[in-house]
């Protein structure tokens, strides 16, 4: 991968995070910033490592994992550009409790613990703003356990479908969806096994509700889809 040194004020100030920062704020902030650049496959850290920071993503994705005791790997979350992660473990100076791993070639800032904590004290409104992202986390978190715990994983799936779509409020027969990731790293964020994964999209294939070619799936009848209960 290409290496081209950036200015890390120029992608902070893009952030809701740092959106209303000034110019003397950033720069302050890009004292501990630091790029990672990662490759697709390449481990960011690994459960247990140590927390002394936490990291945005500029461009890639970033899977979020931990690994069962009968060697499975869960997926947590998916991390895209403009999202971070790892706030509340360096507040909490607990380590890492999952690995990261780079899915696609991927450019991440990291943001040491010490400007953060410095930055909190002397502005109460950045504090606000970073308690509002980790509630938003938090709800995140609680939404999916409850998806898991009450919906079938056919309604987790067309769950996806239907929200990841192209355009979710003008969704129309024909539309079709591109998957930004693999069939197996989806039925993980989703707690399915690949193989109960491909068992529904075949389902919903049979039943002409979805069209799947590779990482396309078009939406047949996005009315019937809606309402399918399997």
């Amino acid at each position: 991968m290409t290496k081209t040194k950036i200015k890390p004020q120029d992608f902070l100030s893009k952030l809701a995070l740092f959106n209303e920062m000034g110019p003397q704020e950033l720069d302050r902030i890009a004292i501990g910033t630091s790029e990672v650049h990662v490759q697709r496959g390449e481990t960011l850290f690994q459960r247990g490592d140590v927390c002394t920071g936490f990291h945005t993503v500029i461009y890639g994705q970033v899977k979020l994992a931990f690994t069962s005791a009968q060697g499975s790997e869960k997926i947590v979350e998916i991390i895209g550009p403009g999202h971070s992660f790892g706030e509340a473990l360096m507040f909490m100076d607990k380590p890492y409790i999952v690995a990261a791993q780079a899915l696609t070639d991927s450019l991440l800032l990291h943001i040491s613990k010490s400007v953060v904590l410095a930055e909190l004290e002397r502005d109460p409104q950045f504090s606000r703003k970073m308690l509002a992202g980790l509630s938003r986390r938090l709800h995140g978190l609680i939404c999916d356990v409850e998806g898991y715990s009450l919906r079938s994983g056919t309604q987790r799936v067309i769950g996806y479908l239907l929200q990841y779509g192209a355009d979710p409020e003008a969704q129309v027969d024909g539309q079709e969806i591109v998957l930004p990731f693999s069939k197996a790293v989806l039925a993980s964020r989703l707690n399915l096994t690949p193989e109960h994964f491909s068992r529904i999209l075949h389902d919903l294939t049979e039943n002409n509700l979805i069209n799947v070619s590779g990482k396309n799936i078009t939406i047949l009848n996005i009315e019937k889809l809606r309402n399918y209960e399997g």
